[in-house]
């Protein structure tokens, strides 16, 4: 007899673990490319950037989340839908803006730095910045433009990882002449 029961738990975290370390080994390589960390930061925001605009439709079509409302409710569906389920994680929504145009996402565990120390030659690296990126690209697609940045890292020796979206305006459709 086979044992089926804790399979599916131990292939999620084996899919974790190796997700983790192919990350840490993409950024490595992105150091060894580029001369300084803020050319790095640039290259991880640009292929989050690429990864949201693609990734965007999968969730979609995955999570039957319809139009949002307003900055509010993006912020509720990107903190217990989307990073649940492509991280396994629940960041916390805080630090509003009076304004309600900006707020900050708390993350207790960021499973990108698991296994992670940050050389001294590399203090101005943002890790974990291809997030941001992704971030900006998927809200992007569904005409949101947003100002999403790192605030405080684990890393850097934080107590946690907070990451600060700031809305900025809601992009509108550019339909050809004609076409409605």
């Amino acid at each position: 007899m086979s044992r089926q029961g804790g399979r599916g738990t131990e292939s999620k975290k084996m899919n974790s673990e190796l997700f983790t370390l192919t990350y840490g080994a993409l950024v490595t390589q992105l150091c060894k490319d580029y001369e300084n960390d803020d050319d790095v930061n640039k290259q991880l925001d640009k292929m989050g950037y690429n990864i949201g605009v693609r990734l965007i439709e999968d969730f979609l079509a995955r999570s039957s989340v319809g139009r949002c409302h307003d900055f509010r409710e993006t912020a509720d569906v990107i903190a217990k839908i989307a990073f649940k389920m492509y991280l396994g994680i629940t960041p916390s929504i805080t630090n509003w803006s009076p304004g309600g145009d900006e707020f900050s996402l708390i993350l207790e565990n960021n499973p990108l730095v698991d296994f992670v120390e940050l050389p001294d030659n590399h203090s101005t690296l943002i890790y974990s910045n291809l997030l941001c990126g992704v971030l900006r690209g998927a809200l992007e697609m569904v005409q949101m433009a947003v100002d999403v940045k790192f605030v405080q890292d684990t890393l850097k020796g934080d107590s946690v990882t907070e990451i600060r979206m700031k809305f900025i305006r809601r992009i509108e459709d550019n339909l050809p002449a004609g076409e409605e």
